[in-house]
């Protein structure tokens, strides 16, 4: 008591837990397993064992026998944290609340949940993937931009030392695949994505095709920063000819890419695509495009190039404003300087744009 944790499961028994946990080689020292559906229950189990930390699995199943509905309902999920709410701040004990998700990714149910509780974590990644993200959605004591990166394995989750290193490790460098290595910030942690796209001509409807719109998949990338992306180069780098093309792209490993910061290596993948050019192997890209083809400059850029330096890259292009001019040196990076996205592509493809 005291220096224990508290697993009240509402969703499996003690048996299937404890099979779990022999399964996956867990030190079962310090962790007390309750299998109960009463909050009731496991709040007196909380006063008699007096635990430094309490989980609930899952907030779904249990139930307020004072409170109205089902398990699961707006009623019962509201009553059920207030109580643990009350309960954690009396025992002085964190609690761990595990929420269900639909299929869109949200909390399953009410979301007055999210309103009671201090901080909310996601846990992202695809069931035919290995790769997990810890993500935060709020957090009343610090910052919601950190992510922690896990791998599956046999033995659990384990968490990933150089998340650079497990995206960039299988990376292809041959002729036939356009990608392009990026370098995003999570919170304060950078780490390297690699960006792969695919151009394909369409037949025209003179061919015999029939006249449909172009085919526009984004896996891991917002699909509208996709078809913006599209424009500038269709309408400044390179030619109308590409909306006459089905474009693919992809982010390997499964991560999602929501930094802006990320612009510029979707377009140079698209580009070399189209081109029918191979990037250098040894260059990395950052940077916001605007709508008039222009290069943005983006936040961190000493770690960024720190991290593609860590990495092997030897040149990295970025946007030319506010660059520092000592920029690169440190970290024995060519920093190559780019004001448009044109530029950008004549310095990487070595083709001229339109």
């Amino acid at each position: 008591a005291g220096a224990s944790v508290l697993y009240a499961s509402g969703e499996e028994s003690v048996e299937q837990l404890a099979s779990r946990a022999e399964r996956l080689g867990v030190n079962a020292e310090g962790v007390m397993v309750y299998s109960a559906t009463r909050l009731e229950a496991i709040l007196a189990a909380v006063v008699r064992e007096r635990p430094a930390a309490l989980v609930v699995d899952s907030i779904q199943t249990v139930f307020l026998e004072d409170a109205t509905g089902s398990p699961g309902s707006t009623s019962q999920v509201r009553e059920c944290a207030t109580a643990l709410l009350h309960a954690a701040k009396t025992a002085g004990m964190p609690v761990f609340i595990i929420g269900h998700v639909t299929k869109s990714g949200d909390i399953a149910g009410p979301r007055v949940l999210e309103h009671i509780v201090d901080v909310v974590l996601y846990m992202e990644g695809d069931a035919d993937r290995a790769v997990r993200v810890l993500r935060g959605h709020k957090n009343r004591y610090g910052s919601v931009d950190e992510v922690g990166v896990f791998e599956m394995a046999d033995s659990g989750l384990k968490p990933v030392p150089s998340p650079s290193a497990l995206f960039m490790g299988e990376r292809v460098l041959t002729a036939d695949v356009s990608s392009a290595p990026t370098v995003t910030v999570q919170g304060s942690r950078p780490f390297m994505l690699e960006v792969q796209a695919l151009c394909s001509e369409r037949f025209s409807p003179e061919q015999g095709a029939p006249p449909t719109p172009a085919v526009r998949t984004a896996v891991g990338f917002k699909p509208e920063r996709l078809q913006l992306l599209l424009a500038v180069l269709a309408k400044f780098c390179l030619s109308a000819r590409l909306h006459q093309h089905d474009v693919f792209v992809n982010i390997v490993g499964g991560m999602k890419l929501e930094d802006p910061s990320t612009d510029v290596a979707v377009a140079l993948a698209i580009a070399s695509s189209f081109a029918e050019r191979p990037l250098p192997a040894d260059m990395a890209f950052f940077g916001e495009v605007g709508l008039g083809g222009e290069l943005r400059p983006v936040a961190q850029s000493e770690r960024r190039l720190a991290e593609a330096a860590t990495m092997g890259f030897k040149r990295v292009i970025m946007p030319r404003s506010s660059a520092p001019p000592e920029l690169g040196k440190k970290q024995g990076v060519e920093v190559v300087l780019c004001a448009t996205l044109a530029d950008a592509i004549r310095e990487a493809l070595g083709v001229e744009p339109k």
